[in-house]
């Protein structure tokens, strides 16, 4: 039975919004056709300006952005952030069985989808709440606060749908992946592309400008390297760009391989991989929405308490100054604990200041290290429970008695050590190629390569699938 925790949801799930399960098998083609819609229904979300605000708005979280899936002043201003975090929150609690859950029970794992739509609700609500009365939108809105703070609402209800919708089996993988993948794809041809500040039309056009019709002189320094602002990308960004893809194909390839051997099949032999990316991507965006939540709250604290920064302690959390007065809240952080988890933009931004990059690169390894080791044991990974595993599906290590003793202890020689060094090799990755000013930041490219990689994946499986029905049984599908 459902614990305690997850029993208080019962009453909501009759009223929740949701997406039905398909009762009959869902074709290849038709997968590919809701999947694609939902994608443009997202894209138009992300276009679509909220009703109610006025002239420019400031940006809070910038690069971050992209990893959330969400566009500034759009019906998609929080994009997956709400869905992303309550999902950890439950996950991590019934990981750590703070909240008892079998997910080997339908009627669990029914209570625990509708606990984690009411988590997001909230967490919309909470945050949209948050951002309004932190000034984003600018002061004394009135009415207008009330229709923003539902327009808000209403499109986190709608986001969360499209996620239900494309992992309830009628589209192909998750919605909040294809999300991803399309803000991290968009952002990458934006900045190569784009025709006022895409690195090969507008940089161009800015750095062939006069310095008169310009107004400040854009050089060929700036262009090749980048503006110390971040306003337009750089050559040196595109090419990390490509550089970074690359890396992070080649590691996601990289791992050990333990020989096992079947109990019941004499002579059958197979082995299990340990990738060195065991944790995968989850720590970076772990720690990232970590800063992202630091930089917002210690904004909030500092536009409503401390914007002459007097306040010694809280310019601990955080300190900023105004970029452009004519904006609303257009600030920048300048000191404190915010200033510190905020990458710079490009390697101008690391020269001027080369302590902060390596303060923030010392904290997100840090971090990454820690969470890495954290999901080790919330998410079942861990040594024991692989090792359990194994046990349960027959295999066993040539040359040692069936027992799992023997698989937990060469386990724990290699999982350990492979978390934690996969945890910081991410942290480097993401941090490096951020002070290079990569297209779409370093954790979302990091991102989008895992995800890109595991729709090939179930792409491959689909299509043998469809064309030979008896690999489906196989595959336990």
């Amino acid at each position: 039975m459902a614990g305690r925790f997850l029993n208080l949801f019962k009453p909501v799930a009759r009223i929740l919004p949701e997406i039905k399960v398909p009762e009959r098998k869902v074709k290849f083609n038709e997968k590919i056709f809701w999947t694609a819609l939902v994608l443009i229904v997202f894209l138009v979300m992300s276009e679509v300006p909220l009703y109610g605000i006025s002239g420019e708005i400031s940006d809070y979280f910038g690069g971050l952005r992209v990893i959330f899936a969400s566009s500034r002043g759009t019906l998609m201003e929080l994009g997956i952030g709400p869905i992303v975090t309550a999902g950890l929150i439950l996950q991590l609690l019934a990981g750590s069985s703070l909240i008892n859950c079998d997910m080997s029970k339908p009627e669990d794992r029914g209570l625990f989808t509708v606990a984690s739509k009411v988590l997001s609700i909230l967490l919309t609500a909470v945050q949209g709440g948050a951002y309004i009365l932190s000034g984003m939108y600018g002061t004394d809105l009135g009415v207008i606060a009330v229709v923003i703070f539902f327009q808000l609402v209403a499109a986190g209800i709608v986001v969360m749908l499209l996620d239900e919708l494309v992992q309830k089996g009628w589209g192909l993988g998750s919605g909040i992946s294809l999300f991803i993948m399309a803000g991290v794809a968009q952002n990458v041809l934006w900045s190569t592309f784009n025709p006022t500040t895409g690195l090969f039309v507008g940089g161009i056009q800015q750095l062939l400008a006069t310095p008169a019709a310009n107004q400040t002189a854009f050089t060929l320094v700036d262009w090749t390297i980048g503006t110390q602002a971040g306003n337009y990308p750089s050559l040196i960004g595109f090419i990390a760009t490509i550089a970074t893809f690359l890396i992070i194909i080649y590691l996601n390839g990289y791992r050990i391989e333990l020989p096992m051997s079947y109990a019941g099949y004499k002579g059958f032999r197979s082995k299990y991989p340990i990738k060195l990316l065991y944790v995968s991507n989850l720590p970076v965006i772990f720690a990232s929405a970590l800063f992202a939540n630091v930089y917002f709250f210690s904004q909030l604290i500092w536009s409503t308490s401390n914007k002459s920064n007097s306040n010694f302690w809280l310019n601990l959390l955080g300190t900023y100054g105004v970029l452009d007065p004519s904006v609303s809240n257009n600030t920048e952080p300048t000191g404190g604990l915010a200033y510190f988890v905020t990458a710079p933009h490009n390697i101008q931004s690391v020269g001027a200041d080369p302590l902060r990059a390596l303060v923030y690169l010392g904290i997100l390894v840090v971090f990454c290290a820690l969470f890495s080791l954290v999901w080790l044991e919330v998410g079942g990974l861990g040594p024991e429970k692989v090792a359990k595993q194994l046990m349960d599906s027959g295999m066993q290590i040539p040359g040692y008695r069936r027992s799992g003793r023997p698989i937990e202890a060469i386990l724990k020689k290699y999982i350990p050590v492979v978390t934690v060094l996969g945890g910081i090799i991410v942290a480097l990755i993401a941090g490096v190629a951020d002070f290079f000013g990569v297209f779409g930041s370093g954790t979302g490219i990091l991102l989008a390569v895992g995800i890109i990689y595991q729709y090939y994946e179930l792409l491959m499986r689909e299509r043998a699938a469809e064309m030979y029905p008896a690999f489906r049984r196989i595959i336990g599908e």
